[in-house]
């Protein structure tokens, strides 16, 4: 028995799979009888900003999904996604009961497109934020223009994002000298060490957090946009979803809450109507 639950951690590590219930940090035992009816799977993606593995990851939401759990009655079971690709497969094919993600055009399109709800955005919103190493003559984000610019990934969503705002400022980012990098991290290193001009970040990444802590500048900040939106699929019974609801806004009200929030690292929670995540889609599709 223990040498199976050993090669099933493994496996879980190296493909990114959920982790079995079982050797979840902190939770209850797996559950028997009518299996998935018992529970709930809750996926959680961080995009190109997080770069932690999956027992990280679980034990991080672990505190988070203990309060789902009180709130909705069943067992929460923590399925980390690290690729895009499954992340969207596994909404479209109902896989997920409930989804945080930051990239937050994956549940958007939940919303849209698979028949979720939204729960809760994430407090506080996110933004692009464009950063400029300190010496830099730049002065507004009119001047990037013509500028060796550095992004993410370019399938990452904070490079659709800056893209989208450069778009509002009359900048093409297609006829623009874009480099993308694989992780945030080097987008900023790359621009402190004057390889690129400019670069494009997430607000909550621990690059633009720490950006003008250390003596260096942020040229300019997009507008605000909802993040890392929690989504609820067609198993969640309408009266359970207004006690998770009621949960997750009472958390930054309480030391005890506040303490799972900060273990996701934002601020609260902030339950709405869908229309400003919707709205947020037609902002990036834009053309």
């Amino acid at each position: 028995m223990k040498s199976s639950l050993i090669v099933s951690i493994a496996s879980a590590l190296l493909f990114g799979l959920a982790i079995p219930a079982a050797a979840q940090p902190k939770t209850k035992p797996a559950p028997t009888g009518n299996g998935a009816a018992d529970r709930f799977m809750f996926g959680v993606s961080e995009g190109t900003s997080g770069g932690i593995d999956t027992a990280v990851a679980i034990d991080k939401y672990r505190p988070l999904a203990d309060v789902m759990e009180k709130a909705l009655g069943k067992q929460v079971v923590i399925s980390f996604v690290r690729s895009f690709d499954a992340l969207e497969a596994g909404m479209k094919k109902g896989e997920f009961d409930l989804v945080m993600a930051r990239p937050s055009d994956y549940p958007a399109r939940g919303v849209r497109d698979y028949g979720y709800t939204l729960v809760a955005n994430s407090k506080p919103d996110g933004q692009c934020l464009f950063i400029v190493e300190k010496s830099s003559p730049l002065k507004t984000v009119n001047e990037i223009k013509g500028r060796n610019i550095i992004f993410p990934e370019k399938i990452a969503y904070m490079s659709k994002f800056c893209t989208a705002e450069l778009r509002d400022k009359g900048i093409n980012v297609a006829t623009e000298k874009i480099t993308y990098a694989k992780e945030q991290g080097a987008v900023g290193w790359s621009v402190e060490n004057k390889l690129s001009e400019v670069g494009g970040v997430a607000s909550y990444s621990g690059v633009a957090k720490n950006w003008e802590k250390g003596g260096q500048r942020v040229l300019h900040k997009s507008v605000p946009q909802p993040y890392s939106p929690l989504i609820a699929g067609k198993r969640i019974p309408a009266d359970k979803l207004a006690k998770l609801k009621n949960a997750l806004a009472e958390l930054d009200k309480t030391d005890a809450g506040k303490k799972v929030l900060a273990t996701i690292g934002i601020q609260g929670f902030n339950p709405e109507s869908s229309e400003r995540l919707l709205a947020l889609l037609a902002w990036l599709e834009k053309s």
